[in-house]
């Protein structure tokens, strides 16, 4: 809902806004991270300076003496994006304490799922407990695709990757993956909440709410990369679709404890197979033999679907 202050969010007015990501970077085509920034800075009105862990996004975007970044953003190593940005927050709140900074800022982390899952967990949830007035953003393509598409705490059950690669004895991945967002809302944080590209309104709404609130942020957003997930490379947007109206990726926010889901395919959701099939890296899902394997990874999906609508009952508005 807008006031009387703002102008209605359309794309005609988000064309006009300076593009803060620049093109010319090395980002693989197709890739949905750069997606995913520029509509993240879209949202940002204030000056905003970024902190980066090692990654896709780090490496390709900042190839030294290059940049595409048209902001004040800071290179963290692939384990402390989260104290990185905690620390240029604190220094900042210390400069307004004393007087000698007074403009508005705002402070984003960036980070892969390997960066944030995983070996960046602990700075994070840091980050989370302390209270830093901060963002920290997961773009999610579910393994560690820089690196050589290891598979991470956020990869898929089922997926083929380097280090769980499908073969006679194991069928990819064996366990579930971690549900980080939900992890993110149990530290209390002030804001919390799944996005996807293809849905920019509801990214945009998001990162404005999140930059808006008193007390640290969590997104988790879901990024699709053709490389690791073996699709076509016009495919990113299609897929993020289908992650969310399969109900794997479900778009939903927790504002200071209260659930809400922001998308509800209700009688439209679709089988989990429709996201599933246009990916190389599930492909043996659908050899014989494997049924049990598709019929185990629909019913993570619906149980988890089941429990985040009880949570909105139970937490909602």
């Amino acid at each position: 809902m807008t006031t009387t202050q703002e102008k209605p969010m359309t794309l005609k007015s988000l064309s006009h806004k300076q593009e803060l990501l620049t093109g010319g970077h090395r980002m693989c085509s197709g890739c949905g991270a750069p997606t995913i920034v520029r509509q993240v800075l879209m949202a940002i009105d204030e000056p905003v300076v970024i902190a980066n862990a090692t990654g896709c996004l780090e490496v390709s975007t900042c190839l030294f003496p290059y940049t595409a970044w048209k902001v004040p953003w800071m290179h963290s190593a692939f384990e402390n994006a989260a104290a990185t940005a905690s620390g240029i927050e604190t220094m900042y709140r210390s400069l307004r304490k004393q007087g000698k900074l007074k403009k508005e800022m705002k402070f984003i982390a960036f980070g892969g799922d390997g960066g944030t899952y995983d070996i960046g967990f602990q700075a994070l949830s840091g980050a989370m407990e302390r209270g830093h007035q901060l963002l920290y953003i997961c773009y999610d393509n579910g393994a560690y695709m820089n690196t050589g598409i290891q598979r991470s705490s956020a990869t898929p059950f089922g997926a083929d990757t380097t280090t769980q690669p499908v073969g006679s004895k194991v069928p990819g991945k064996t366990q579930r993956r971690k549900d980080l967002t939900r992890i993110m809302a149990a530290h209390n944080v002030a804001y919390a909440a799944q996005a996807s590209p293809h849905n920019w309104k509801d990214l945009i709404n998001k990162v404005k709410k999140a930059l808006a609130t008193n007390g640290p942020a969590y997104m988790g957003i879901i990024s699709p990369c053709n490389r690791g997930w073996r699709t076509q490379t016009n495919d990113s947007i299609q897929l993020s679709k289908l992650a969310v109206e399969t109900c794997y990726w479900p778009l939903y926010e927790v504002e200071n404890g209260k659930w809400t889901i922001t998308y509800d395919p209700k009688d439209k959701k679709k089988p989990i197979t429709d996201w599933l099939k246009p990916q190389g890296r599930f492909k043996h899902l659908f050899a014989p033999g494997n049924e049990k394997m598709l019929e185990q990874f629909q019913k993570y999906i619906d149980e988890d679907w089941a429990s985040l609508k009880k949570l909105q009952e139970t937490f909602g508005r």
